[in-house]
């Protein structure tokens, strides 16, 4: 897709969301890169980290860390909302032109920001990094994420990019956009693609983590990609509906197949081994029965989402704010 781009200035003031759990082996090292990537940046800047309900010194060190940098806001929820949730409420509370979306595992350099920086002044409203290399991780893990963003461009979106996870920067009017997108089962990457606006990526080699382990084992990626289908797309339901008409044709054929044999048998006289009815009673049973529990679980994880929809509980609730920062208020 062609957009048309008019250029713009350096953002008047930029805001970096860091969602943290679990992160105290880890703060040291991203305070040091943070601050020092601060001192070269050609704008104003602030810095919101959101306590994900840790259960270490995570929010311990945070505030330690605001004590020293006015820049630094802590924003804790009063429980682990999830990595979604916590960008999403780190996001609410961000008073910049631009925002910049980056984990606190250092994976993600945050001196590719420059790079976004000037996409973003040429008029690109997201500018998300796109990997070309992961260090640090397994072939399991590299194939896995292979085929998820892969999956999920089939099942999200058209446009979503592969090998691009959330470190990106958005545009003020873009995530005034993203504010009214209210559903608590947030897949933030295809929201981005569903809002539309100018978009163009800048390419990377992502780093290992410098300390702890990966908060996205294989458990969390599954149901990261379960959520990502079932709020975004039809497909799962479709793929019942085909899978129905499957085993119906299959039903059909061994239908078909026993009269056959009774022909055979009975008919024809013909000396063949014949039991009659069992194994098509069971054939048919197990792939019908089969069939029905699959299209069911699948249109429950709908419901189950509808369901949770309808009781519009807030996204998350926060514990307490530690720096100025602004209460955000709900798009209509």
């Amino acid at each position: 897709m062609k957009y048309y781009l008019e250029k713009r200035n350096y953002p008047k003031l930029m805001s970096i969301v860091i969602p943290c759990y679990n992160e105290e082996s880890v703060l040291p090292h991203l305070r040091e890169r943070i601050t020092l990537f601060l001192k070269s940046l050609p704008t104003k800047s602030e810095v919101i980290l959101v306590n994900d309900g840790s259960h270490d010194n995570t929010i311990f060190e945070l505030v330690d860390w605001s004590k020293e940098d006015k820049r630094i806001k802590i924003l804790s929820l009063s429980r682990n909302f999830g990595h979604q949730i916590a960008v999403t409420a780190g996001m609410d509370h961000a008073a910049g032109d631009a925002i910049v979306i980056m984990d606190a595992d250092l994976q993600d350099p945050p001196e590719v920001i420059f790079e976004m920086l000037e996409k973003y002044r040429e008029g690109y409203d997201v500018v998300y990094g796109q990997r070309i290399t992961r260090s640090g991780e397994s072939w399991f893990k590299k194939v896995t994420a292979w085929a998820f963003y892969r999956l999920m461009k089939i099942l999200v979106h058209k446009d979503l990019p592969l090998d691009s996870g959330d470190f990106r920067l958005i545009s003020r009017r873009c995530l005034d956009a993203l504010n009214g997108l209210r559903e608590n089962h947030r897949f933030l990457r295809g929201m981005n693609a569903w809002i539309g606006f100018p978009q163009t990526p800048v390419f990377y080699k992502r780093d290992a983590r410098v300390a702890g382990e990966t908060k996205y084992p294989l458990q969390k990626m599954l149901k990261l990609a379960m959520n990502a289908a079932v709020s975004f797309s039809p497909l799962p339901l479709r793929f019942s509906l085909g899978l129905g008409i499957v085993v119906a044709l299959v039903g059909f054929a061994v239908g078909v197949y026993a009269l056959f044999r009774a022909f055979q048998h009975f008919i024809l006289q013909m000396p063949i081994v014949y039991n009659p009815g069992w194994a098509t009673i069971v054939t048919l049973i197990c792939l019908i029965g089969g069939s029905i529990l699959i299209s069911i679980g699948i249109l429950g994880e709908y419901i189950a989402r509808i369901f949770e929809e309808s009781k519009n509980r807030p996204l998350y609730v926060v514990e307490f704010v530690k720096g100025d920062l602004p209460k955000f208020k709900k798009s209509r």
